[in-house]
């Protein structure tokens, strides 16, 4: 089916735009030569992220909320509107599930609307407190579907049903990415992240504050990284829809991850340890074998060398960072 383009590019929807993601996705997608509307209700993510992008003829900033529809002619939908940190998805836990499914019922009608391909922003979430070590993608999970943590995993869950759904019943030209933790410049200071967490103890000379013993395992992706992956998804053939697990596979401890950060600021604080939150993973890391043979991507950038980006971007911004 011929992409309805005009001067040859495609006009691309990005919802939660103004978010950690999504402003460097729009970031990504200008840089291509795509011509981007990013729609944002700017409950997590800020329009700060794309100012800079303003300026860009090709750009385009509504606000607007995924729970309601919206009425656009646009080539591509990548779906990545969700608040993505347990801080931020717990505030309002109804709402959370809401912009899941709401908003993927919204999104998925537009895109039927307008024959247009569209991305879902899925997590390795779906996979729960996983019994299987390294998660692949036919791994059903092990959720909690009553938790505190469940508005979250299972409204992605559910999104990843409809889209399926969509797929079968409709033919809709569907993409599914399971996103593993990724990090970079434009984290929300008070998300309560780990990465970001560390960062701005560290660079305040805070005590770090660590869940549990610090052993539990999660492996991190650099934000520019996982961009790259999400528009190789986008651009494969119809035929391919996943999912696909997007994230580093080198795992690393939290313990490890705070001496890292601890030493890269060269920071005074001590280490704290807290009780582990309700449901929090054990461990976390993909399997990208999918993403390597269907998108030939996997990630480049260190640990190291994104942290001291990322660091980089909070120094700027923290007015205690000596």
């Amino acid at each position: 089916m011929p992409t309805r383009t005009y001067r040859n590019r495609k006009r691309i929807l990005v919802t939660g735009g103004a978010g950690f993601l999504g402003s460097h996705l729009c970031e990504r997608l200008l840089r291509d030569g795509g011509e981007v509307l990013c729609v944002d209700n700017f409950f997590t993510g800020s329009r700060e992220n794309v100012e800079h992008l303003l300026q860009n003829q090709r750009f385009e900033l509504i606000r607007h909320d995924v729970t309601f529809p919206l009425y656009v002619e646009v080539d591509e939908i990548y779906n990545l509107a969700c608040p993505a940190s347990p801080i931020h998805y717990q505030h309002d836990p109804v709402q959370t599930t809401k912009t899941s499914v709401h908003g993927a019922i919204n999104m998925l009608g537009l895109a039927k609307r307008v024959r247009a391909k569209i991305l879902q922003a899925s997590t390795s979430e779906v996979y729960g407190d996983p019994q299987v070590h390294p998660q692949a993608e036919e791994y059903w999970g092990h959720v909690n579907p009553i938790g505190l943590r469940s508005c979250y995993d299972e409204g992605k869950r559910c999104a990843e049903t409809l889209f399926f759904d969509y797929y079968r019943q409709h033919s809709l030209r569907i993409k599914v990415a399971r996103i593993f933790n990724t990090y970079g410049p434009r984290m929300h200071p008070d998300d309560g992240r780990v990465v970001s967490n560390f960062i701005v103890q560290a660079l305040s000379h805070q005590p770090i504050t660590i869940y549990g013993k610090g052993t539990q395992t999660r492996s991190f992706c650099y934000v520019d990284d996982l961009t790259d992956a999400l528009v190789r998804l986008m651009d494969t053939a119809d035929d391919f829809v996943g999912p696909v697990n997007i994230g580093n596979p080198r795992a690393f401890t939290i313990l490890e991850l705070a001496q890292k950060i601890t030493q890269l600021t060269g920071s005074r604080s001590q280490l704290v340890f807290r009780p582990l939150p309700s449901d929090d993973p054990v461990q976390r890391q993909p399997d990208i074998s999918l993403a390597k043979k269907k998108l030939g991507w996997q990630p480049c950038i260190e640990l190291d060398q994104g942290l001291e980006r990322t660091i980089d971007y909070f120094r700027q911004r923290t007015p205690e960072a000596a």
